[in-house]
């Protein structure tokens, strides 16, 4: 396992699709204000009447918040899956295309999502499969006991993992499905994007941005 496990989650990305849709999440509410992540890029607080990338907060009421963008009006709730907006629906497979921006250390690490749930990946070439903690597979409902055990090396000594099929894995606009994935027992503060979904694309890095075209 990489020892950028141990690294805090403060970072600054960007995932952007070939669609014309935004994908927006709504994280939090506070004083007013609607925290928001736009297609998988830091959080950032809107109060009504600011926009930021073509996203406008239109109101704020209780644990929702209403936005435009393109004129096209969407209501969010706190908690809930990203949800695209402006453009096709965000239950198709998306766009083949997936930018990455990376942090000061140089990592990337996009929101996505595991059916339909979110988390926040680091890309990882050095891991063969997607890898979760036990903690956030509970989390996004993951039936992972049923999995094979295995014995995992990590920097830690050897720890048995639960090996699973991810049904589908989403970042911004691009989503594989059936994606092998294996669930360990120590916490993690991020869910390892491994090659099992990294070998559906090609690969390419420039300075601190990583894209990633699909493949099949």
């Amino acid at each position: 396992m990489p020892r950028s496990l141990a690294l805090a989650c403060a970072l600054l990305l960007s995932c952007v699709g070939t669609a014309g849709a935004q994908s927006v999440a709504l994280t939090g509410v506070a004083g007013g204000k609607a925290l928001v992540v736009i297609d998988g890029s830091a959080p950032r607080f809107l109060s009504p009447g600011q926009a930021h990338q073509g996203v406008k907060l239109l109101a704020v009421q209780g644990q929702t918040a209403t936005v435009e963008v393109g004129g096209r009006r969407q209501e969010l709730r706190v908690g809930q899956a990203p949800v695209s907006v402006g453009g096709r629906a965000a239950d198709g497979t998306g766009g083949q295309r997936i930018v990455l921006t990376a942090d000061g250390q140089g990592h990337f690490t996009p929101m996505g999502q595991i059916n339909g749930r979110t988390v926040r990946f680091m890309v990882d070439t050095g891991a063969t499969l997607v890898i979760l903690s036990e903690a956030d597979a509970r989390r996004i409902s993951l039936r992972y006991e049923e999995g094979q055990r295995v014995p995992v090396a990590t920097a830690n000594g050897q720890v048995l993992g639960h090996q699973i099929r991810l049904g589908s894995v989403r970042v911004g606009d691009v989503q594989v499905f059936d994606v092998p994935g294996i669930v360990l027992p120590q916490a993690m503060p991020y869910v390892l994007l491994g090659n099992s979904f990294l070998t559906r694309f090609e690969m390419q890095r420039a300075n601190d941005r990583m894209t990633l075209e699909r493949r099949f």
